[in-house]
């Protein structure tokens, strides 16, 4: 999986390309955690528009980041999500925890 981070006007933005499986945990955690460090994001946003796949895994991820960002008062959106991808996260009711944009 690839991951590309960027920050405008307090609101991070994770994109996220490939496989978004249990191999992609240390990069998806390297990617969210220099958004959480810092003070002026208030909201991040997950894009998941390259994301081609992901599992159970990548389910947890999003909910131990949507954890970690309610701890320093950040909100966490997902954005782009298509095909099975959506398919995954409306089985999994993700429309109730998180803000689709």
């Amino acid at each position: 999986m690839q991951t590309q981070t960027s920050v405008d006007n307090g609101q991070g933005m994770v994109k996220l390309a490939g496989r978004f499986d249990f191999n992609s945990h240390r990069d998806f955690r390297a990617a969210y955690d220099t958004l959480m460090e810092d003070a002026q994001v208030q909201s991040v946003i997950v894009d998941l528009g390259g994301v081609d796949y992901l599992d159970s895994s990548a389910l947890g991820m999003l909910l131990m980041l949507r954890d970690k960002a309610g701890l320093t008062g950040k909100t966490v959106a997902i954005a782009n999500a298509r095909g099975s991808v959506k398919q995954v996260l409306d089985i999994a009711n993700f429309r109730k925890l998180f803000a689709f944009v």
